[in-house]
């Protein structure tokens, strides 16, 4: 399996506060994440950097996750425990106030395939030339929109787009969701919403489908047309090539 990720400061923001990673335990299992913090005196970035130093270090030390059963229990007890860790480097120190992230991650094994998210930061998985999204926003304009009170189009750009319902950090409840996809995909990609909100989806699978380009030049362009569209806010990618159908 061929992966690339990449990250970005965009054009607006004066620093990065995105965290991104794929790490590999000791039986070839691949774990991916892309975390978008939040909160003042660049604290969004040391929330970030704990989700990535948390979990991926952790995963990159095990033998192997285990069942399916095994897996769901260790994800969710390592995202509880970073969110926990979050909550308390706010409250020791009261200026990074508002201090969260959000956390999307893929976990790709030869037998599964597992996305978990929290926040608006995007999963998808790339077949047959198709991107297609796993994961849902936890966004209050996209509750809007599943309860009817808003349509698709109002939302594009409604105000309060990047309202968020859930992120670690926030309370001590932590809600994540968690999808199991059929393993039978070409790829794997996770995003950061400096790229979704700045490209289409039908943008960003054009890009994914150019030939004679490599995965990793394919990310660059994709964070260069993000930039080029205005670059609002930081850009991270992460791409894993499960079968090496792609270059």
């Amino acid at each position: 399996m061929k992966s690339f990720y990449i990250t970005d400061a965009g054009k607006v923001r004066s620093h990065n506060e995105d965290s991104v990673t794929i790490v590999k335990n000791e039986s070839g299992e691949h774990l991916m994440i892309v975390a978008d913090g939040m909160g003042g005196h660049r604290a969004g970035e040391v929330a970030s950097s704990m989700v990535i130093t948390q979990i991926g270090e952790r995963f990159q030390k095990l033998s192997t996750i285990g069942t399916k059963q095994d897996a769901i229990a260790w994800l969710r007890e390592n995202v509880k425990e970073v969110n926990s860790k979050i909550l308390n480097y706010s409250s020791e120190h009261p200026e990074a106030a508002g201090l969260g992230t959000t956390c999307v991650m893929a976990l790709v094994t030869k037998d599964m395939l597992l996305f978990v998210n929290i926040g608006d930061s995007s999963g998808f998985v790339f077949k047959d030339h198709k991107l297609k999204k796993v994961t849902k926003d936890h966004t209050l304009v996209n509750f809007l929109v599943e309860t009817g009170e808003l349509s698709e189009e109002e939302a594009e750009n409604h105000p309060k787009k990047n309202v968020l319902m859930r992120a670690l950090g926030a309370t001590d409840k932590c809600e994540i969701d968690m999808f199991e996809v059929e393993t039978d995909v070409d790829a794997i990609v996770l995003c950061s919403d400096g790229l979704t909100n700045m490209l289409s989806f039908e943008q960003i699978e054009r890009v994914l489908n150019e030939d004679d380009i490599t995965i990793d030049n394919k990310l660059i362009k994709l964070v260069k047309k993000a930039n080029v569209r205005g670059g609002l806010d930081n850009i991270s990618i992460a791409y894993l090539d499960k079968e090496g159908a792609h270059k």
